[in-house]
């Protein structure tokens, strides 16, 4: 079948064409494409979502109309059905599959109108109250924790956006780790927070607070979490080898995605420990970036920095905590890195402290609000010491 590449600038434009490609009336719709020739894709491909993630690589990952609206319904049968507010780009899995329960659900979305405020988020909260008679329909959003982060240093002195935030059945919140000090602050304004997992080559979230979506499975491979279930993409656009390296069977036939994650499953719950190739070695001895980062992020004042490797003369590597000046850190600088250090010597061990805390006027973030890792680094090696 056919794919027709649009810009996703437009959310509208996106629901459109992803309505005609999941009813099978229209061709499939290519999002983030940078090669936008036609071309022929599967049968029963919905979206080709190109993305490059936090890595700087691009991938092209095929989604069927039965992987996507699989995962719709699952949403659905978990948190319960709804009007929904489109929060996200709508070229980005998260906001895709906003667009996806809207269509399923046979309800229009909510959009906001410009960019992303929490003023317009508010805004975006009472429509969907008028619209749908008040409380008589239950209200879904989804963010990224950028964003709820926003939210919630805005309700502190704008009271029209802790109603907007409390106004929701649940908020999905997902596409990176969303730190403690951030879902406590969350529930106490109110807000309902879902604290999901997934990828594009997941349909999107398919773990909600640990537990995986009805048809969705779980298991651990040399402590990488891999997935299996209807909603797993169909593989990567002209992409063989990848496709094939990542998406495996196991004895019984069954297909597993290999989300490069590492992982603990107890009890049936899962928590993800961080990329198993955020890795740094560090006089001789391997450091999960991503931990390092859960433990920063649990420092108040520091629930939105990054953690980024950097050479280092005397280690090889080591780890940097990087935060925007804007944060308003209420300790002196030297006061939250040596805090910062603690934690981690205390959590993981002395060899992963952090050696510097680097201020930047911005940390760069990704279209779909996930930091932006490679122009965070070399924004820090460019940062006097």
């Amino acid at each position: 079948m056919d794919l027709q590449a649009v810009s996703g600038d437009d959310p509208r434009e996106v629901l459109r064409a992803v309505r005609a490609a999941i009813d099978g009336a229209g061709p499939a719709l290519g999002l983030g494409m940078v090669d936008t020739a036609p071309r022929e894709v599967p049968a029963g491909t919905a979206v080709v979502v190109t993305t490059s993630g936090s890595t700087g690589i691009p991938k092209s990952v095929v989604l069927s109309r039965t992987a996507l609206t699989a995962g719709a319904r699952a949403t659905a049968a978990r948190i319960g059905e709804g009007a929904w507010l489109l929060a996200l780009p709508a070229s980005y899995v998260a906001g895709l599959q906003v667009l996806v329960r809207s269509i399923v659900s046979g309800r229009e979305p909510t959009m906001l109108k410009g960019a992303f405020t929490p003023q317009a988020f508010a805004a975006a909260a009472r429509d969907m109250a008028s619209a749908t008679g008040a409380r008589e329909v239950p209200a879904y959003t989804s963010l990224v924790p950028a964003q709820l982060t926003k939210l919630l240093d805005a309700a502190e002195h704008d009271a029209a956006v802790g109603d907007a935030l409390r106004s929701f059945e649940a908020i999905l919140v997902g596409g990176q780790s969303l730190p403690a000090a951030v879902y406590d602050r969350a529930r106490e304004c109110g807000a309902r927070i879902v604290r999901t997992y997934g990828s594009t080559e997941t349909s999107g979230g398919c773990v909600y607070d640990g537990v995986p979506l009805d048809g969705v499975e779980l298991r651990l491979v040399d402590g990488e979490v891999q997935v299996a279930g209807p909603t797993l993409a169909d593989g990567y656009l002209d992409d063989p080898e990848r496709t094939e390296a990542t998406f495996v069977r196991d004895g019984d036939g069954t297909r597993w995605y290999r989300t490069g994650d590492a992982g603990v499953i107890t009890d049936g719950v899962l928590a993800v420990r961080g990329r198993l190739d955020n890795v740094i070695i560090s006089g001789g001895v391997n450091i999960s970036l991503d931990r390092v980062e859960q433990v920063v992020r649990g420092v108040p004042g520091l629930a939105n920095a990054v953690v980024v490797a950097v050479p280092d003369a005397r280690w090889g590597e080591a780890s940097v905590i990087v935060c925007a000046r804007g944060n308003a850190l209420r300790r002196s600088d030297a006061d939250h890195l040596a805090a910062a250090r603690s934690a981690v010597a205390d959590e993981i061990g002395a060899h992963a402290r952090p050696v510097r805390l680097v201020l930047l006027d911005e940390v760069a973030t990704l279209a779909s609000g996930k930091p932006d890792r490679e122009a965070i680094r070399q924004a820090v090696r460019q940062t006097p010491h």
